[in-house]
């Protein structure tokens, strides 16, 4: 595919592997390894039986009749909040888990920002028997309490990041750490398309099946396997990049990337990279990053913690430069009406996340022929107390 990363680990200028000497044995071994295991028949058996019996895939591609009504557009949405574990995450890490196991490794860590990440985590490391770790930051902690006793319940142990602005960069800082006081025994499930090539690609193909459902179920419903535009948020990207794969070389489709603006981009409390970024490194891999003049990180700001991250994976990088992806912000605020109005429209309390994709609907003229379909990446109950006081502060 034109999109697709390169023998180096790259997407056109973004990728690569930027990391510490006693990081590269773990991640040479990834790199030499994943295309191999992930295309043997044995795996994908495993990863299928798993995702249709356990995960319970395929996820529903459901016409919104109400909301399709008040926009007057067709709106269909890609219901990866019906996942076992409530988002799409749980795709990558049962791919993940799988892979660990059969490169012999006995522990798993993480990191995690809205807890999606972090339970989809806990959950694949209790069905295969693994000790679990994941990292969060203490800001996080508070504000995503439901997950975090999930997690927990499951048995993993949740270690709170407490430097920095205390959210997803810093939880990702010392899971990395973690990875290096202990690299032979131990894999780190990445959450996202982020980090060190092979991560990035490895998440991205294991999400993909976002992508070829919803071509399957689109050509079902009607008679079309091609949207007019795709709809998906971005912090790191997974969701998105699982839902745009299977497009990417179409360019009749267009394709929507929408990160949150916290309180406005002009305001210095917004994780709109693609407005206020530029190329660095972070994380293990070139992309764009939010910084200061002197190349330190910014910190970001978002309502959702799972959009709280200062870069954008470097896929998405690469799809932004070329234009392929066209990126648009969305302040709290906004997010905040259109989750609460697909509630009341749909009866779907959609994740702030999701909320952020939901609210572009507003910003966008679609034309009454047009099919839209707009990834519902997560479920809200673990927002339910920030609907709540958003609610009780904004009246």
């Amino acid at each position: 595919m034109k999109f697709d990363v390169d023998k180096d680990g790259y997407y056109g200028n973004f990728g690569g592997a930027y990391i510490p000497e006693m990081l590269y044995p773990n991640v040479e071994e990834l790199r030499l390894n994943y295309l191999e295991v992930i295309n043997s028949s044995s795996f994908k058996e495993e990863f299928d039986s798993l995702l249709t019996h356990y995960v319970g895939r395929p996820t529903p591609l459901y016409l919104a009749n109400r909301l399709s009504e008040f926009y007057k557009t067709s709106i269909y949405l890609k219901r990866e909040d019906l996942c076992h574990t409530g988002a799409h995450k749980v795709n990558n890490t049962i791919g993940q888990i799988i892979l660990a196991k059969r490169l012999g490794k006995q522990k798993i860590i993480a990191e995690t920002g809205a807890g999606q990440h972090g339970v989809a985590t806990a959950t694949v490391c209790a069905l295969m028997g693994m000790e679990c770790f994941v990292y969060m930051g203490e800001i996080d902690i508070e504000r995503q309490k439901p997950n975090v006793e999930r997690m927990r319940l499951l048995g993993a142990t949740v270690v709170p990041a407490k430097s920095g602005s205390k959210t997803l960069k810093d939880a990702t800082n010392e899971a990395m750490r973690h990875w290096i006081s202990h690299p032979s025994n131990t894999h780190y499930i990445i959450g996202s398309v982020v980090g060190p090539h092979p991560y990035p690609d490895m998440v991205t193909r294991f999400q993909s099946v976002i992508s070829k459902e919803i071509k399957i179920q689109l050509r079902e419903q009607t008679s079309s396997e091609i949207p007019d535009y795709v709809v998906a948020c971005v912090g790191g990207g997974s969701n998105a990049a699982g839902a745009f794969y299977h497009y990417l070389d179409d360019e009749s489709v267009k394709l929507i990337a929408v990160e949150a603006a916290g309180k406005g981009n002009e305001t210095g409390q917004s994780a709109a990279t693609t407005v206020l970024g530029k190329a660095g490194v972070l994380h293990g891999s070139k992309t764009l990053l939010m910084q200061t003049e002197d190349g330190q990180v910014t910190e970001p700001y978002s309502i959702s913690a799972g959009l709280d991250y200062p870069g954008i994976g470097p896929i998405h990088a690469h799809l932004f430069e070329t234009g392929r992806v066209t990126f648009e912000s969305v302040k709290d605020d906004e997010a905040m009406i259109a989750g609460m109005q697909l509630c009341k429209l749909e009866g779907i309390i959609p994740a702030i996340e999701s909320a952020h994709a939901l609210a572009i609907l507003d910003k966008v003229k679609f034309k009454k022929e047009d099919v839209v379909v707009l990834n519902l990446s997560g479920r809200g109950d673990k927002d339910l107390d920030t609907y709540i006081n958003w609610k009780e502060n904004s009246i």
